[in-house]
């Protein structure tokens, strides 16, 4: 009777320090409750009339869920992937979108003026109000390309410290990785270790998608997407950039003594993010308004280079446009009011027919990259409104990702979660069964002190 009390006493004492730990623990941010998990102690061999020899503490139970896990991390991984282009999406709309920047406004007054000077196409001053509407477009289209260069900055600097963050998580989940394989070994408790290997794990996935597997002796193998490893063991990866000529930049991997270039897709998380809009939006917009400024500045160009200015000469060019100019792609040359080739007579300088034809150039045609075949008046309205597309939709999924994470994490705490009512339940019931463990040693010293008194 005393070692069955005893081992009951022994077997209470470690459930309530779990509990107790466990409530300690409950605000604790990725924390998994814990649990004894309680096993009878047989009678040995031969012995008939034996009810065993107790209870005993098989081992302290962590309540944790492989498969909630992975919810948790694969949303985790979602969400950081659309919050990532979420401000350079809302920037870029804004900028685009607004009376001040926007190329279709810029557009609109630089034909307002020469629909204004085909009425009186010899006129210096509105010939000369041409030229300023041309240069205050040019102005346009530079400082829109402007802020696409400024966005691929800060795509690239903001990439850098992602990496810098996730090389930082890789080593410390390998660190863990060790200590938890040696705690094993040794027969230690390693919640502790295995629940900040986890939170690790999810701060990761934040930032790129991973892929999680247990091992034999109790370390993970996190890996990317597309099986490149991160953390193997107590080794781990190091990622790095490479800046190209264009100003893009290529990721590398190094682990151990092999080397990865990492596609710019299929990452996921914040770096997936940040990758797939600097290749999906910012990249083809930048295309697009360098192909819609080369184009307006070729056909005016060749236009007024058809026509005669007002000493009957050949019509010099309007724009200069050069996309590696340090000074802007798109610039107005050096020209008079006086040598814009607006008549198509030499001999008639006040002559509007060449005038008439570059007003006419806005409903040509031209081909934009994800658009097809716009018109030169409406390119960057469609562009525009494509982005605003884009944006909402990434907004629209940004707001169900978060729901998605929220969902996973109720999941989560389900199983890993500490219940503070079940918890005190928990606590009444083993502290009845430690006093009920001793009262049973209490009976059975009285029992012995009465078999003593019969001698």
């Amino acid at each position: 009777m005393i070692q069955n009390a005893l081992s009951g006493a022994l077997a209470a004492q470690a459930a309530l320090n779990t509990v107790s730990q466990n409530l300690s623990n409950q605000m604790t941010d990725g924390y998994s409750r814990q649990g004894v998990v309680l096993s009878a102690i047989v009678p040995g061999a031969g012995d008939r009339l034996g009810a065993g020899m107790g209870v005993d503490v098989t081992a302290i139970r962590r309540f944790s869920d492989d498969y909630k896990n992975l919810q948790m991390w694969q949303a985790a991984a979602g969400q950081g992937e659309l919050a990532a282009a979420q401000p350079y999406f809302a920037q870029l709309e804004q900028v685009m979108g607004s009376d001040g920047t926007s190329l279709s406004a810029g557009l609109d007054k630089f034909y307002s003026a020469l629909n204004a000077a085909s009425v009186e196409p010899g006129s210096i001053p509105l010939r000369q109000q041409v030229i300023s509407e041309a240069d205050a477009l040019s102005r346009r289209v530079n400082n829109l390309n402007d802020v696409f260069a400024a966005q691929q900055a800060s795509l690239n600097e903001q990439r850098t410290a992602t990496l810098a963050q996730i090389n930082t998580i890789t080593r410390a989940i390998a660190e863990l990785n060790g200590k938890v394989v040696d705690a094993s070994a040794s027969g230690v408790n390693a919640s502790g270790l295995l629940d900040e290997r986890d939170r690790q794990i999810d701060a990761l996935a934040a930032l790129v998608d991973v892929r999680v597997s247990q091992q034999r002796d109790g370390s993970l193998t996190v890996t990317l997407r597309g099986g490149q490893p991160l953390a193997v063991g107590d080794t781990s990866a190091e990622l790095s950039t490479r800046t190209n000529a264009d100003g893009s930049q290529t990721l590398t991997l190094q682990f151990a003594k092999e080397r990865f270039t990492l596609p710019d897709d299929n990452l996921g998380g914040q770096l997936g993010g940040l990758n797939q809009y600097q290749s999906e939006v910012l990249q083809p917009m930048v295309d697009a308004v360098r192909t819609l400024a080369g184009e307006l500045a070729t056909r005016m160009n060749s236009q007024l280079a058809s026509g005669y200015d007002l000493s009957g000469l050949a019509g010099k060019d309007l724009f200069a446009f050069d996309p590696a100019s340090p000074d802007g792609m798109l610039q107005v040359s050096d020209i008079q009011a006086a040598e814009l080739g607006f008549s198509s007579d030499p001999a008639k300088p006040a002559n509007s027919d060449n005038l008439l034809a570059l007003i006419a150039i806005k409903d040509q045609a031209i081909a934009l990259a994800g658009l097809g075949t716009v018109t030169l008046s409406d390119a960057y309205a469609q562009l525009t409104g494509q982005l605003a597309i884009d944006s909402q939709q990434n907004k629209a999924g940004l707001e169900t990702a978060k729901v998605v994470r929220g969902e996973a994490e109720k999941n989560w705490k389900s199983t890993s979660g500490v219940n503070s009512d079940e918890e005190a339940i928990n606590l009444v019931e083993f502290q009845k069964m430690y006093q009920a463990n001793m009262k049973v040693i209490a009976v059975a010293n009285e029992l012995f002190d009465s078999t003593l008194a019969v001698f």
